[in-house]
């Protein structure tokens, strides 16, 4: 569409013009303006972009689960942390509010980063032609080195950079292409959890930018109320747009082993006995179940070999479910394989995995890290990537794990038609800190499950109630799980999620977030603070 000549138009006129050209996309303006948008919005001085136009908010209408979807009423594209804080204070300050949800990779399953009716802050455009939001540094007293990076950022970005300097971070999920914001307002976890802790017990410090629009630098010594409830705090008292994460001497090669079970006593057992061998024992554990058909619908299974595969199918055929324990052993180039080969071989010793069961492969550092991204290209060039994905996550205690596999695993989930992983490893309580946001069952060790599956048959709703029957299950048995990225539909069940964190929580929104204008996809706080008492 031709635009119309202004050029006869007062200065005066042109200038407020450019004020709103600069914030506000041109195919923006030809829309009705949002109702639940204050006009004063036009007014907004930033140096960013608010897009109006259809085109822009649909594409963060979803996620990454494709099972909700909620339109914004606008998006902002900010240049800096600055257009963040000034869009959250516009609204803070505003008799017509509006809610407020930073998104990054929208890697949630359940809408948890859209804001209907809102706003959504797309975060990726912070890092746009900008090298310095990921910046490797040390303190000399003690010597500790660490890297800042931008809420924005990738953890795949972050490796690569780190590993210039021959550092990386000590605790990772299994997908890279996740942004260090969106992972840290919920724990991240993956198979170095058991040794290092959670991605949020590895961080120094925090720039975020709280519900009243301030912006705030917190740390275990200042603000540390701050610190330590955004940290798992599922976005609700800021937005965090720096972290600065732990590192350590980033290893070149990683001796990569994956052990078959029949037995999920012996399974379990040997995973708990490999968590409590620490620096001894693997630098990472995880384990899956595992069917005959998923041996081909699930990509993890790509590190077998085809003969490898075709036994462990036979072995599956015959028991129903079997098991696979995953670990990994980190070292330098300049250790010799044998001193590798050796470590292993004592481990496997002590392991009670199906004889002539045991695979290796040996693999970059970087290559096995980044292994999950593998299979998302295996699965996008199928037209298997972009489905719904109704996923379960949730934490077990040690004590009821054998209950849920006799319930769950040989149980709800016979048979098990989905495609996606089932995974099943162990972590330790205390490396986690309790004064942060995220939740764990009140067990020493614990299990983490993640019923990763993929609905490609239109069936997602089948598996969605399945999920339901795995919660029923539980709640019948009396095993005091949490959920993991969790989702509930009432008060009363966030309060029971949280426990005796509840009060501290709605404590803390009152105190950054008083509005309740920050993600509201986690549908926490619908209304005014005081209904939340």
């Amino acid at each position: 569409m031709a635009l119309p000549n202004i050029s006869h138009l007062p200065p005066s006129f042109l200038v407020a013009v450019s004020l709103v050209t600069s914030l506000i996309s041109i195919v923006g303006q030809l829309r009705p303006w949002p109702p639940t948008l204050p006009q004063g919005l036009l007014a907004l001085d930033i140096a960013g972009e608010v897009h109006l136009d259809p085109d822009a908010t649909d594409r963060f209408s979803t996620d990454f689960g494709c099972l909700a979807r909620a339109a914004p009423a606008a998006v902002l594209c900010p240049s800096s942390p600055d257009d963040i804080a000034a869009l959250v204070r516009f609204s803070y300050s505003s008799p017509q509010p509006f809610s407020i949800a930073a998104r990054g990779h929208g890697h949630s399953v359940r809408g948890q980063a859209l804001a209907p009716g809102g706003v959504v802050v797309d975060m990726a455009s912070l890092g746009h032609g900008r090298a310095d939001r990921i910046s490797v540094s040390f303190d000399n007293a003690p010597l500790v080195w660490y890297v800042d990076a931008g809420g924005e950022q990738l953890w795949i970005d972050v490796l690569h950079e780190t590993l210039k300097h021959g550092l990386a971070p000590r605790s990772w999920t299994d997908y890279l292409y996740l942004t260090v914001g969106g992972t840290l307002s919920n724990a991240g976890v993956s198979g170095q959890a058991f040794r290092h802790g959670p991605q949020i017990s590895n961080v120094y410090e925090l720039d975020v930018i709280t519900g009243k629009g301030e912006m705030i630098t917190c740390s275990h010594e200042n603000k540390s109320d701050l610190f330590y409830g955004v940290l798992g705090g599922l976005g609700q008292f800021g937005i965090i747009t720096r972290a600065r994460i732990a590192l350590e001497p980033a290893p070149q090669r990683v001796r990569w082993v994956r052990l078959i079970y029949t037995h999920f006593v012996s399974f379990s057992r040997d995973q708990e006995l490999l968590i409590s061998m620490m620096d001894q024992g693997f630098d990472y554990v995880e384990g899956s179940l595992l069917m005959d058909h998923t041996l081909i619908t699930n990509w993890r299974s790509s590190f077998f070999s085809e003969t490898a595969s075709e036994k462990i199918r036979g072995l599956a055929a015959e028991f129903g479910a079997i098991y696979c324990l995953e670990g990994a052993v980190y070292y330098h180039e300049l250790a010799t394989a044998s001193r590798v080969d050796q470590k292993l071989h004592l481990l496997l010793q002590r392991l009670s995995f199906v004889p002539g069961f045991a695979f290796a492969n040996d693999v970059s550092y970087v290559g096995f890290l980044d292994r999950v991204h593998d299979g998302e290209v295996k699965l996008r060039s199928m037209g298997l990537w972009e489905v719904p994905h109704p996923w379960l996550n949730i934490f077990v205690p040690k004590s009821r794990i054998q209950d849920f596999e006799v319930g769950v695993f040989k149980g709800i989930l016979m048979p098990n038609n989905s495609m996606g992983p089932v995974l099943i490893y162990p972590m330790i309580k205390n490396k986690w800190h309790d004064e942060m946001s995220a939740v764990t069952p009140d067990e020493e060790v614990f299990y983490s499950i993640g019923l990763l599956r993929s609905a490609i048959t239109d069936d997602w709703q089948d598996l969605d109630n399945q999920n339901d029957d795995i919660l029923g299950f539980c709640h019948r048995e009396g095993i005091q799980f949490k959920q993991y990225l969790p989702q509930y539909a009432s008060q009363r069940d966030w309060k029971n999620h949280f426990g005796r964190k509840w009060d501290t929580f709605v404590e803390m929104k009152r105190r950054y977030d008083p509005r309740a204008l920050l993600s509201p996809g986690q549908r926490i706080f619908t209304s005014s603070l005081t209904d939340h008492v």
